[in-house]
């Protein structure tokens, strides 16, 4: 099979400032200041076309830094990404103006991908009928529910038909109806061989949907496989890690990130 996603060692670093006035002498200064945080460290996985790969690991383990650079939305620090065809991520606001209405977020958004006036009056009938924001579609979107900007935003990246697709907990928000017609519509993308990365805290879906899971523990590879052998083995420590006290849960974050 075809590789559609190649990460090879991908780190993200930010840096932590205790102040502004740190940040500034940062920029102007020849010195390094603020403390260097390593949101991703020495990540690589690999993915088929038709892979469907969800991304666990507790909060603040990467999964999101992660998907929004395989997006191309963030850049990587070091290391290389290599996507085959055209990726859209898909996240609570993720992409939206917050001052646009919901019509016009979809205009732009489409003519950023390259769409044309005429594709864009054909996609957007379409977009708004499975987003259910008929009546809403020319409000701004700052005036959206969580759960709406979600449902717009599944909506106009399933729509433009990707190559890669990756929803990051955009299905944690809403009701149930729209979240099962949601996961309909990417059983449909996965039987046309679309690859997806799923990031999510359910474990249900999880079992569900996924074929290969990317454990991530604060910003490195804990195990990449199948769903049938990481899964378990993740459910197993999330149960252990949630019976830890604050102090533990705090010496083994340290631990971890040694």
């Amino acid at each position: 099979m075809d590789k559609s996603i190649l990460v090879n060692n991908v780190s993200k670093k930010y840096k932590l400032y205790s102040s502004q006035k740190q940040r500034a002498l940062d920029i102007i200064l020849p010195k390094s200041y603020g403390e260097d945080f390593y949101a991703l460290s020495n990540v690589s996985f690999e993915a088929e076309k038709g892979d469907v790969i969800g991304f666990v690991g507790i909060n603040g383990s990467g999964k999101s830094t992660l998907s929004n650079i395989v997006a191309r939305i963030v850049p990587e620090t070091s290391g290389s990404v290599k996507i085959e065809g055209d990726s859209a991520l898909i996240a609570v606001e993720s992409g939206l103006k917050p001052s646009l209405s919901g019509r016009e977020n979809i205009e732009l958004k489409c003519l950023m991908l390259g769409f044309t006036k005429k594709q864009i009056q054909e996609l957007e009938p379409l977009i708004i009928e499975f987003a259910e924001l008929e009546k809403f579609i020319d409000q701004p979107v700052k005036s959206y529910s969580s759960g709406m900007k979600s449902r717009l935003g599944f909506s106009i990246s399933v729509n433009i038909d990707p190559d890669v697709l990756i929803i990051d907990e955009a299905l944690s928000v809403g009701d149930k109806a729209f979240s099962a017609k949601s996961l309909d519509k990417m059983k449909e993308f996965k039987q046309k061989g679309k690859t997806m990365i799923f990031v999510s805290h359910s474990i249900p879906q999880m079992k569900e949907f996924c074929e290969k899971i990317l454990w991530l523990e604060y910003g490195r590879v804990k195990e990449f496989g199948t769903t049938d052998v990481v899964l378990p083995k993740y459910e197993d420590f999330i149960n252990r890690f949630k019976r830890m006290s604050k102090a533990e849960k705090q010496q083994y974050r340290l631990k971890e990130r040694e």
